[in-house]
C-alpha cells in the first residue's frame, strides 16, 4: 500500500505556513516568486520522498537542480517585500545552472555547490532581515509586516539548517555508505516539521511602543515628517485602506519609507502600524459614539480586516473595549490621555465626549 512520503508532507505543511503568513501580500514581483517557491518546495519534497522512499532513482539528477532553485526564489521574494535594491533576477540563474552542469559533468561537486548556495542565500536573507524592526517589510500591508518578517526569518533559518544538515549527511555517507539516508532524511524532515509547527502555532508577540513615549532625540524635521504622514493618511481616507503599507504611505507623503518610519518612532514613540492604527481607532471611536452601526461594520470601514486585531488595537489605544466605549461606561477627560494626538482625530474626539 502506497503511503505519502514524509518529505512531501513536510513540504505541504511548510508551504501552507508560508501562505498563511503572506496571504494578502500582493506586491508586484513578489507574488510570482512566492508562488514558485512554495510550489517548488512541495514538489521537492515529493521528489525526495519518491527517490529515497520508493527507490525511483531516475529522479536523482533532478533533485539537486530543483533544490538549487529554491534559495534564490526565496531571497528574491522577500527582497521585493523589503523595498531594498533589486538585483537582476537573471543573475540568480547561476545557481541552478552550475548545479545542472555539475550533475552532468562533475557529480562530485554537486554537494559542495548546494552547500555554498544554501549558505550564501541563507546568510543573504538573514542580513536582509536581521534588524529587530518589523518595518523591514515595507511593501507588505501593515497588518502583514510582522508575519512576513517572521516567515522570512524562518525561511533563512531553514536554509542554513539545510546547508549544515546536507553537509553532515554528505560526510556521513562518505564514511558509512548510503544505507541510512532514508532514516537521516526522516529525522531532518521531522525537525523541519517541528520548527514549522512551532512557528505556525506560537502566538505572535504583541507590538510595543518605544519606551518612554516620545524619544528625546526627536527633532523638528521628525515633526515635519510626521505631519506630512498625518496629512497623507487623511487625504482621501488613505488610513481606511486595509492593504496600506509603509511604502504606500511614504510615497503619498513624499518621504523615503525608512526615513518616515524612523521619524515616527522618534517623534511619537510608536511604530508605523501603531501610528496608523491610532488614526483608525480615532475614527472608530467617533463612529461608535455618533452612529448605531455594528462594531464589525465600523471595523472594516476604518481599515481593519480582523476582529481580533481591531479589538486588540482599540483596547491598546483607549484602554477599553469598543462596547465599553460605546456604552460610555468610562469617561475620558482629555483625548490625549488615550494617545490620540493626531490633529484631525483630536478634533473629532474632542466633540464627542464619552
Amino acid at each position: 500500500m502506497l503511503s505519502i512520503p514524509l518529505p512531501f508532507l513536510v513540504g505541504i505543511v511548510f508551504a501552507l505556513a508560508l501562505y498563511h503568513s503572506l496571504k494578502g501580500v500582493d506586491v508586484p514581483g513578489s507574488r510570482r516568486y512566492f508562488i514558485a517557491f512554495v510550489v517548488l518546495y512541495a514538489a521537492q519534497g515529493l521528489v525526495v520522498g519518491l527517490h529515497f522512499g520508493y527507490g525511483i532513482t531516475a529522479l536523482a539528477p533532478v533533485q539537486p537542480v530543483t533544490a538549487s532553485v529554491m534559495p534564490p526564489l526565496a531571497f528574491l521574494a522577500f527582497q521585493s517585500l523589503s523595498g531594498g535594491g533589486r538585483s537582476a533576477p537573471w543573475r540568480h540563474l547561476a545557481a541552478p545552472l552550475c548545479v545542472g552542469a555539475s550533475v552532468l559533468f562533475v557529480p562530485i561537486l554537486v554537494d559542495p555547490l548546494l552547500l555554498v548556495i544554501f549558505l550564501f542565500y541563507g546568510v543573504a536573507l538573514w542580513r536582509l532581515i536581521r534588524s529587530e524592526g518589523s518595518d523591514l517589510m515595507v511593501e507588505a500591508s501593515l497588518q502583514r509586516m510582522r508575519p512576513a518578517l517572521r516567515a522570512a526569518r524562518m525561511t533563512a533559518a531553514l536554509m542554513l539548517f539545510f546547508a549544515v544538515s546536507d553537509a553532515a549527511l554528505s560526510v556521513y555517507t562518505t564514511f558509512n555508505g548510503r544505507d541510512d539516508i532514508p532514516l537521516v532524511l526522516t529525522a531532518i524532515n521531522i525537525v523541519v516539521l517541528v520548527v514549522t509547527g512551532i512557528y505556525y502555532f506560537a502566538p505572535e508577540a504583541a507590538e510595543s511602543p518605544l519606551p518612554n513615549g516620545k524619544a528625546p532625540e526627536a527633532n523638528p524635521q521628525d515633526e515635519r515628517l510626521v505631519q506630512r504622514a498625518t496629512e497623507a493618511l487623511d487625504r482621501d481616507g488613505l488610513y481606511r485602506d486595509e492593504n496600506l503599507s509603509l511604502a504606500k504611505l511614504a510615497r503619498k507623503a513624499g518621504v523615503p519609507a525608512r526615513d518616515l518610519s524612523v521619524a515616527i518612532n522618534r517623534a511619537t514613540g510608536l511604530n508605523i502600524s501603531q501610528f496608523v492604527n491610532r488614526r483608525r481607532i480615532a475614527e472608530a471611536c467617533l463612529l461608535l459614539r455618533e452612529t448605531r452601526r455594528p462594531a464589525t461594520v465600523i471595523m472594516f470601514d476604518v481599515g481593519f480586516s480582523t476582529k481580533s486585531n481591531f479589538n486588540r488595537e482599540f483596547r491598546r489605544v483607549t484602554g477599553m473595549s469598543p462596547r465599553q466605549w460605546r456604552s460610555g461606561s468610562k469617561s475620558i477627560a482629555d483625548p490625549g490621555n488615550i494617545g490620540l494626538d493626531v490633529p484631525v482625530a483630536n478634533k473629532q474626539l474632542g466633540a464627542v465626549k464619552p
